[in-house]
């Protein structure tokens, strides 16, 4: 199933502010229960944590990725607006 970004911000905030609450050796017990509460994958919000705690490896936060998707749809248009001038002026 694939998630929007709202809901992949909010559950890994959700996880973040759970383990705050509590001590870190519950880490699992926290993922387990927001997974169940958000109705969805243990691995999926695990790698969702990993992927929004900088300085990982291959880490690129849910924020980057989708403005890096609208950043390439930009590119894709400017493109084409470039074409479609460059064709009208010759």
């Amino acid at each position: 199933m694939k998630y929007d970004t709202a809901f992949r911000e909010r559950a890994v905030r959700l996880l973040q502010e759970r383990r705050m609450e509590f001590q870190e050796e519950f880490l699992a017990a926290s993922v387990r229960q927001v997974a169940g509460v958000m109705g969805m994958s243990v691995v999926s919000l695990r790698g969702w944590l990993r992927a929004s705690v900088p300085g990982l490896p291959g880490a690129v936060s849910v924020d980057l990725a989708s403005e890096n998707r609208r950043l390439k749809r930009e590119l894709v248009e400017a493109k084409r607006a470039n074409e479609i001038l460059r064709s009208a002026a010759s």
